[in-house]
């Protein structure tokens, strides 16, 4: 049995569903003295975490002038690992201009350690914004206009999945408490979604706790040497296990990414490395 009660049978279920990307999470059966937020189920394991420590001091929120919010993670002392979609503009359904997004590292209560703008965007291939889609597609990078990330302050990135049952981390600023970073510490990879489903990709699924905001979060794992890395960006989430359990999220693996940035560079110069797709600064004011 997982800890916190997530037992294997989650595991069963998942080869056994038809997953659908968009699909609402089922309200738990229980009745709760508030309503059940997307993403949590009838059960809330996250909790505050300090910003000071390792690998929560990486994480930032992610601002657009039109009004969003998402989280993100330095992955680079100038680049930001986010979802694809955070960075479509609403009325619009296109990518907002770079300097409309800010990046607010370690935001806790109206302060941060440090704030940038965006000077670049860079989509996965094949990601089209008017359908923030295809799931397997969104994850983005963000190209700051000042160094933000000191070494102690950069996450890795995995360069292939975790096995199945790996521990997993989540946390992210989330629409029930913005000003906070919450992380729920103690969930697992359920497995990666098989091809030739509608989640056909590198796509992982967990059962970490998460709801609207913590999109663009990192989904950590531990690496190599015993430290935290980036196993994958959130995405959302695809349904409920059953009565009163906590829906499936999923997540885009970050090994692509990992590749690209490998050949590329560092990811951390005036542009990213990724190539097509970059979306050139044309000022904060345009939409």
């Amino acid at each position: 049995m997982l800890a916190g009660g997530r037992v294997l049978r989650r595991s069963l279920l998942v080869a056994g569903l038809g997953l659908w990307p968009g699909l609402a999470p089922a309200q738990p059966a229980m009745v709760a003295a508030r309503p059940a937020l997307p993403g949590i189920g009838s059960a809330d394991p996250r909790r505050p975490v300090s910003l000071a420590e390792t690998p929560w001091r990486a994480l930032g929120r992610l601002q657009l002038e039109l009004g969003p919010r998402c989280s993100g993670a330095l992955i680079g002392p100038r680049t930001v690992l986010t979802a694809a979609h955070c960075l479509v503009a609403p009325r619009t359904a296109a990518l907002v201009q770079p300097g409309t997004v800010h990046f607010l590292l370690g935001y806790e209560l109206g302060r941060q350690a440090g704030h940038a703008r965006g000077v670049a965007l860079q989509v996965a291939p094949g990601f089209r914004p008017a359908s923030r889609g295809p799931r397997g597609a969104d994850w983005a990078l963000v190209t700051l206009d000042a160094p933000l990330g000191t070494p102690d302050r950069i996450l890795p990135l995995l360069a292939a999945p975790p096995a199945a049952q790996a521990a997993l981390m989540l946390g992210g600023y989330q629409q029930d408490r913005p000003e906070v970073l919450l992380a729920d510490a103690g969930c697992h990879l359920l497995g990666v979604a098989p091809a030739g489903t509608v989640l056909a990709g590198a796509l992982l699924l967990h059962d970490c706790a998460g709801t609207r905001g913590a999109s663009g979060a990192p989904l950590l794992a531990r690496g190599a040497d015993g430290g935290w890395a980036v196993a994958g960006v959130v995405s959302g989430g695809v349904g409920a296990m059953g009565a009163g359990d906590a829906p499936v999220g999923v997540a885009v693996s970050v090994a692509p990414v990992a590749a690209a940035l490998r050949a590329g560079g560092s990811g951390s110069g005036p542009a990213s490395p990724l190539a097509p797709g970059i979306v050139p600064d044309r000022g904060a004011g345009h939409p």
